[in-house]
């Protein structure tokens, strides 16, 4: 054959090869009318269920997985099975053992983690809404701790992918809460915590949708709803249980199994609710244990962001990396080292526990009552003191009011068009169904909120006070921990400062998850996580979701 014919064959070849190799493409998320799906729902006996938008009427979602087409074209249902054992539902400690076997790398874990949200998460029978952003950098820096491995692993969250709730800054990626207005806010650096992962060798997965401005934004809407991340789901059942929140995305994805934990927040049970309506355990530790710098505000007073993962092993490994004094935050202290080593042979043999009568009579309840009583511990029932935190609102109004100006000026792209609380209300106001379609009443009220400093730090004395003598059975009778439910007294523990644990205490007939959550004096979260590892070892009762065990 001529070479000139040759090389005309040649190039046909080439440009077909490569023509199919563009043509290949994944599966794309395409939007649907969901109108029937909002019709049923809006004769949910349960308000917060009453959805008006489950769809993201702001994000693309086949975006997120852009960066990925070709590992993801590539990467074939055949290897995810195989790997399927080596990493869904396995724990932290699990999965290194596996990487140290050589049978899975960093790399492939990431793409495991990748493959199931994509697989999921543009699937209309089984989407959760829980991510708003992945990082495009992720798989690139798993191949060089793939590398660094044998030389540098120190830390069990080394080659680890962990989601970020999306009010904390993490780049390369905007951190939005969820608003429209924040959609292209890119920080200046990574939040604290985020550098504390990061130097242990842990992956930043990507972001979670969270309930709008950390449910601070509108009265009564559904929780883990977001302007930009849409109507987070439930994995227990989608549109049926609600997600809890404010960190919805954070809760909905460790149970889906998205990524191995993931990083909430809260100020008043934003941590333990979602938590517990998504059994997973989650941490609200002391308040200053885990830096807030660079973390999008509601309360200084009260804000801390804190571990979510399937165990308290896992939990507890994830907390002992967070924790770290920080200069640029007030309230933060040079805690305890928290540690992991040793849970797995604690035991509640004489341990004493306070519970509020009015949790006793729970059908869950009762049954861990019983069985942590046979392993040893002592429970003493108690009425629960009749206190009404009437200012409770008020104080996170004057917070938020100055705090988040100040997150504005110090932590975001300099090219977003706000200064106040004020701006992002006419932001929201230009297009109130596409910005704020459940409205912005939290923040409408912000703007005319007025109090002197002097009566802020009064009225907070006063109300932190309060807390604590709601607990103050701990100190009386020498009690370890007090007992109670999800997040039911949150709110106490929040202004008492003290930390606070759920774990998986069951499933209601209806197949709702719910959680028993232990509350201790502050600093008191080795305790705490003792516990916690003595309690589920005696009640292991987590069940992944159905729909999500493929």
């Amino acid at each position: 054959m001529p070479i000139h014919k040759f090389s005309l064959l040649f190039l046909i070849i080439f440009i077909f090869n490569f023509c199919s190799i563009e043509e290949q493409s994944l599966a794309k998320w395409v939007p649907y009318d969901e109108t029937a799906e909002l019709k049923e729902n809006s004769k949910n006996s349960l308000k917060r269920l009453r959805f008006m938008r489950i769809q993201s009427m702001h994000q693309d979602k086949n975006s997120l997985f852009s960066p990925f087409k070709k590992e993801l074209l590539g990467f074939k249902k055949k290897e995810y099975e195989r790997l399927k054992p080596l990493i869904l539902e396995k724990s932290i400690l699990e999965i290194q053992e596996n990487v140290q076997k050589g049978l899975v790398s960093y790399e492939k874990i990431c793409l495991f983690y990748l493959f199931r949200i994509y697989y999921f998460e543009t699937n209309r029978d089984t989407y959760l809404n829980a991510i708003i952003s992945l990082n495009p950098d992720v798989l690139d820096n798993a191949k060089l701790l793939d590398k660094k491995r044998k030389k540098q692993i120190n830390h069990p969250l080394y080659g680890i992918p962990i989601l970020i709730k999306d009010n904390i800054d993490a780049l390369p990626m905007s951190t939005t809460a969820g608003s429209a207005a924040f959609k292209n806010n890119i920080p200046n650096n990574d939040s604290f915590l985020v550098k504390r992962l990061k130097e242990k060798g842990a992956l930043i997965l990507g972001k979670v949708n969270l309930s709008e401005w950390a449910y601070y934004f509108c009265q009564d809407c559904p929780l883990g709803y977001s302007a930009l991340g849409g109507q987070t789901l439930n994995p227990y059942g989608r549109k049926i249980f609600e997600t809890g929140g404010s960190s919805s995305g954070s809760g909905v994805a460790v149970a889906a199994n998205y990524s191995v934990a993931a990083i909430g927040s809260e100020t008043s049970g934003s941590i333990l609710s979602p938590s517990g309506k998504n059994s997973v355990v989650g941490l609200k530790p002391t308040i200053g244990s885990i830096s807030r710098n660079g973390m999008i505000p509601i309360s200084s007073s009260l804000d801390t962001a804190g571990p979510m993962a399937k165990s308290v092993m896992d939990t507890a490994i994830l907390m002992n990396a967070l924790v770290g004094f920080d200069s640029n935050d007030e309230y933060s202290y040079n805690s305890k080292p928290v540690f992991y080593q040793g849970l797995d042979t604690v035991t509640l043999e004489g341990k004493s526990f306070g519970i509020f009568k009015k949790y006793e009579k729970d059908s869950l309840v009762k049954i861990s009552l019983d069985l942590m009583r046979k392993a040893g511990a002592k429970i003493i029932s108690f009425k629960a003191p009749e206190i009404v935190l009437k200012n409770f609102i008020k104080l996170l109004d004057i917070d938020m009011k100055n705090d988040l100006p100040k997150y504005i000026k110090n932590s975001t792209n300099k090219k977003l068009p706000f200064d106040s609380i004020n701006d992002i209300v006419n932001f929201n106001k230009m297009d109130s169904l596409l910005h704020a379609p459940y409205g912005q009443e939290n923040f409408t009220r912000l703007v005319n909120v007025n109090i002197s400093q002097n009566q802020f730090r009064k009225t907070k004395c006063e109300m932190m006070k309060l807390a604590k003598s709601y607990f103050k059975v701990i100190k009386n009778l020498n009690l370890d921990a007090v007992i109670s439910i999800d997040s039911k007294d949150a709110k106490f523990a929040a202004l008492a400062h003290f930390p606070a644990l759920g774990i998986p205490m069951g499933y209601k007939r209806s197949g709702r998850p719910q959680n028993i959550t232990f509350i201790a004096p502050s600093k008191k979260e080795q305790i705490l996580l003792n516990i916690g590892a003595a309690y589920e070892k005696i009640n292991p009762v987590r069940n992944m979701p159905d729909l999500f065990k493929q």
